[in-house]
């Protein structure tokens, strides 16, 4: 059972910066992919930036040039640095892994595993 733990959301002024963190704990060795979602209240969740087992990295266009997402293999840990922030970013954000076991079925096409969510809010 993998288990993600997010940490590092606050508050912060327009401008400002915050890096989340998120430890992966369990079956690590069943995740393909692994990053940050974000969800604002009455808004969808959406993809902020994920890296995959390669170390290939995907960013959602709003966030390119202003997060940067990394990992930590010897701690299982991944980052996520948020600089320039602005207002927009305020959210909910996941912790998200993509797992191509879960219970211990595989999931050919991978199954979303979600951590408990940390708030970042971004003042004007």
């Amino acid at each position: 059972q993998v288990q993600l733990v997010e940490s590092g959301g606050g508050l912060v002024q327009a401008g400002g910066s915050l890096r989340l963190s998120c430890a992966a704990s369990g079956s690590i060795f069943s995740i393909n992919a692994i990053g940050w979602y974000r969800q604002a209240p009455g808004k969808q969740r959406e993809l902020v930036a994920t890296i995959n087992s390669g170390g290939s990295t995907n960013y959602a266009d709003s966030v390119k040039g202003r997060f940067t997402i990394s990992r930590d293999n010897a701690k299982n840990t991944v980052y996520l640095q948020m600089n320039s922030l602005k207002p927009e970013d305020t959210a909910v954000y996941y912790c998200y892994a993509d797992l191509s076991y879960y219970n211990g079925i595989y999931y050919r096409d991978g199954y979303d595993y979600w951590g408990q969510g940390t708030q970042v809010t971004v003042s004007s």
